[in-house]
């Protein structure tokens, strides 16, 4: 009996632990730009993904439905939204002051090792511009960012901005392929990498600002040529 009641909490468990791991691991791949604005998602197809049944799919989506990541379009079908002007302006001012105070904070506390590992995030990143695999170049990005951000030892921040990069992370396509051929995104790369060697916080804070305000001008831009487009 004993050994009974030591093993059912874990089955019952179980179905949450799947719910979440799917969640988890979509939640990642929105928040890495994998899908596009506008991509079209079923829960079929979702399971068939992440490799699990229906029911972990259906709750992963269900719950990023209920973050603004994903907007349903039927019962059994989800898109990820194209996001407005307005909206893209606001997670813009937003990302500036979290990923700023983020950068600010993190300055303090990088290691030699901690810039070591962004540099050869950045090596990834070149060669995914250079061999045009935008797709792969946002995967490393992401992490590139975060791996700043979570140097601030501060896991409610870096949340707060895990929640905007969710809303934002697919619009990012749309930084290329003009990103690549002027290197915005890897000059500001630069400066950070270089200001956290040196722990200068607020030369830090200025290069991933500035890597915010250029990508927030090119999504801006195809906003309204996307716009244009529609109405033409």
């Amino acid at each position: 009996m004993a050994e009974n009641l030591s093993e059912s909490p874990d089955l019952e468990r179980t179905p949450e632990k799947l719910g979440d791991t799917a969640y988890r691991q979509m939640k990642e791949r929105i928040i890495r730009g994998v899908y596009r604005p506008g991509h079209k998602l079923t829960v079929r197809a979702v399971a068939q993904d992440l490799d699990v049944s229906t029911t972990p799919a259906r709750d992963a989506i269900n719950r990023l439905t209920s973050e603004g990541a994903l907007v349903y379009t039927g019962p059994k079908t989800v898109v990820v939204p194209i996001l407005d002007a307005t909206a893209i302006r606001e997670i813009t001012l937003t990302r500036l002051a979290l990923e700023g105070l983020a950068s600010e904070q993190a300055a303090q506390y990088g290691t030699l090792a901690d810039v070591k590992e962004l540099k050869s995030l950045q090596k990834l990143i070149n060669s995914a511009l250079a061999e045009k695999r935008y797709a792969e170049a946002l995967w490393h990005n992401k992490e590139f960012h975060f791996t700043i951000y979570r140097l601030s030892g501060l896991p409610q921040l870096v949340s707060m901005i895990e929640s905007l990069w969710l809303r934002i992370g697919p619009s990012l396509h749309d930084l290329y392929p003009e990103f690549a051929e002027e290197k915005y995104g890897v000059r500001n790369h630069e400066i950070a990498m270089e200001a956290l060697e040196e722990r200068d916080a607020a030369s830090l804070r200025a290069a991933m600002e500035n890597d915010i305000r250029d990508g927030y001008r090119r999504l801006k831009r195809a906003n309204s040529e996307r716009g244009a487009g529609s109405s033409g």
